[in-house]
């Protein structure tokens, strides 16, 4: 084969796998963060989760920037800074909710299902815990309607159960509370997801007991 034509079909090779491999960059990318996540918030003691999560929070932002169409990254980096909010106080707090809650609604706006329901499951239990008007957005409704929208997407869920029978308790709905809570029990473990998930299963069987024994 002529070298020039050699060269063009290598050229064209690579014009037509540039975009594959930008997202497997990505992707592995966001596999770090993840688990660094799972691993800062189920196994790093509770002093230095803040610090960690703040340092994971500006590579999220990061990652999301370089790639503003992946929903997936924009997803991850609410769920952090949702993680970053919990484990705040004062108006740290207040800001990386309000900050998950935007980046979270414009991860809804490429992908309306929410990377399987995760960005509905977080904006969820936002608006569960955020002070409501005028200090910041909670609102129990909007919560409710969240949790609902990620159940429709992944009835079983673990997380997307605990969640929303933590929320149930809260509201005095315990019958509903512990449906939920024993339809997590019940609920697949996530790849990657491990220990997040199991932390999340140890939770919803303490719901149950208390529950369920009322």
């Amino acid at each position: 084969m002529p070298t020039h034509r050699l060269l063009s079909l290598v050229l064209g090779i690579g014009l037509v796998f540039a975009p594959t491999l930008s997202a497997l960059a990505w992707e592995n990318e966001l596999f770090s963060l993840r688990s660094r996540w799972e691993h800062t918030t189920t196994a790093m003691p509770e002093a230095r989760r803040a610090d960690a999560l703040e340092a994971l929070a500006a590579e999220a932002k990061t990652l999301a920037q370089v790639n503003p169409d992946a929903a997936a990254v924009r997803v991850w980096q609410g769920i952090i800074l949702a993680s970053l909010a919990r484990e705040s106080g004062g108006l740290d707090a207040l800001g990386a909710a309000k900050e998950a809650r935007r980046v979270l609604e414009s991860a809804l706006e490429l992908d309306p299902q929410g990377y399987h329901g995760s960005a509905y499951v977080t904006l969820g239990a936002l608006y569960d815990r955020a002070p409501g008007w005028p200090v910041a957005f909670g609102d129990d409704d909007t919560a409710a309607q969240m949790f609902q929208r990620a159940e429709a997407i992944r009835p079983d869920g673990i997380d997307v159960n605990t969640y929303y029978a933590a929320f149930l308790e809260d509201e005095g709905r315990d019958a509903e509370a512990l449906a939920h809570a024993r339809r997590a029990l019940n609920g697949p473990i996530r790849e990657g997801r491990e220990a997040s998930d199991a932390a999340l299963r140890a939770q919803a069987r303490a719901m149950v007991e208390r529950l369920g024994n009322e």
